[in-house]
């Protein structure tokens, strides 16, 4: 067989995702149709920049999630003779059943480049948003009562964050990741603190919101508790009976150093937030009508600075992606042969000059997803202020 033109590499790339082209279409179409209903994710659309970095973040997360069906080889196979192919370039005989090319050429290992470009998605955003989430709630847990309590409690929060901040983020990176911490008990006991404190936070959430309504806080704080520590011992611990929540300790690690090193900062912005609401008139009434402090705190406070941390969010997704990114570079990922974007740029590096396209395709996968966040959060910044 004849390698494949490029144009001909660009049809058939587009075929393969036409999964995604389907669902981007159904999105946009009914996001825009019932935008003045859909709030602040409606008025994202009424922002030009906003919608462009939508539609970039939505092609990833649904490639992503089609990722399977969008592949056409195993990202971690090797095909016979596929060493450092160009793009489009055929199979050898003896490869029937397969997909007749490597649409985006063959990395140094013979593996598929396409494949592992888009399975390194699902790498990327299977930690990112998650991390960023964990990271936010502690940053909220633990911002809020500084900026509303104050005194000792805000000082020493504040000092304990400002110590975590002072070192460089890429040294406490791989301080946290490297393989000889990863053999010690620090990355399991640190994620038995840091996974625990999301379960608390909903759990006082429903209990400081329906604490006049007995049967219905037992009943949601009941659920929160049970769905909670059994999420909590599979993840932080891998002692899920069922098997349904665990990760392994090399992804364990990485995600809790993500955590660890983003919570500090959302604990700052949700601080300066708190310590300027606080004064408002509608806290002041809440605590005329002798409302407890953590329901003034996430039920008047925390809604009312939702615009800048959903901002700060999704900056801070993009933030992950390219420590993510500078991890597997450096051999600090997930795994070896993870086909997450960092290590696959670090493994075309070598042939840069002779096969740029080894590393120019998840270099460029790994842009994209950042400038679209970035564009997302101008977008949703923008309408935010209008409120």
């Amino acid at each position: 067989m004849e390698p494949l033109s490029w144009f001909e590499i660009i049809a058939r790339i587009a075929w393969q995702l036409l999964p995604v082209w389907i669902a981007l279409i159904v999105t946009v179409t009914l996001s825009l149709a019932y935008r003045r209903n859909l709030g602040l994710y409606g008025k994202l659309f009424d922002s030009r920049i906003g919608m462009v970095g939508f539609v970039i973040v939505a092609f990833w997360l649904f490639t992503a999630l089609f990722a399977d069906w969008i592949i056409t080889h195993d990202p971690l196979a090797q095909g016979r003779g596929m060493r450092n192919a160009a793009p489009g370039a055929p199979f050898l005989r003896g490869a029937e059943g397969l997909y007749e090319y490597y649409l985006l050429g063959g990395d140094t290992r013979a593996r598929d480049v396409f494949s592992r470009a888009v399975m390194g998605a699902r790498e990327v955003l299977t930690i990112a948003p998650f991390a960023a989430m964990i990271s936010f709630m502690i940053g909220i847990s633990l911002g809020l009562p500084a900026g509303y309590i104050g005194g000792k409690l805000d000082t020493g929060l504040t000092f304990l964050a400002n110590l975590v901040l002072a070192f460089p983020v890429i040294l406490l990176f791989f301080l946290l990741v490297a393989p000889e911490i990863q053999e010690t008990p620090i990355p399991m006991a640190m994620a038995g603190v840091l996974f625990l404190v999301p379960v608390l936070f909903v759990m006082v959430l429903f209990n400081s919101r329906f604490h006049t309504q007995p049967w219905k806080r037992n009943l949601y704080v009941g659920a929160v508790l049970v769905f909670g520590l059994w999420a909590w011992a599979g993840l932080a611990f891998n002692a899920d009976p069922l098997g349904f929540w665990g990760m392994s300790p090399n992804l364990l690690n990485v995600f809790v150093a993500v955590v660890f090193v983003n919570a500090p900062t959302v604990f700052r912005i949700v601080r300066g937030i708190t310590l300027d609401i606080k004064t408002r008139d509608y806290v002041a009434a809440a605590q005329t009508r002798g409302e407890g402090p953590w329901y003034i705190m996430l039920w008047e406070i925390l809604p009312n600075a939702r615009g800048p941390l959903i901002v700060d969010f999704c900056l801070r997704i993009g933030y992950t992606t390219i420590l993510l990114g500078t991890l597997g570079f450096f051999g600090l990922g997930v795994s070896p042969e993870s086909p997450d974007w960092g290590s696959t740029i670090n493994d075309g590096r070598s042939v840069l000059r002779s096969h740029p396209h080894l590393a120019l395709v998840p270099a460029l996968s790994l842009m994209s997803l950042v400038l679209g966040l970035n564009l997302l959060a101008d977008g949703l910044r923008e309408e935010s202020l209008r409120d």
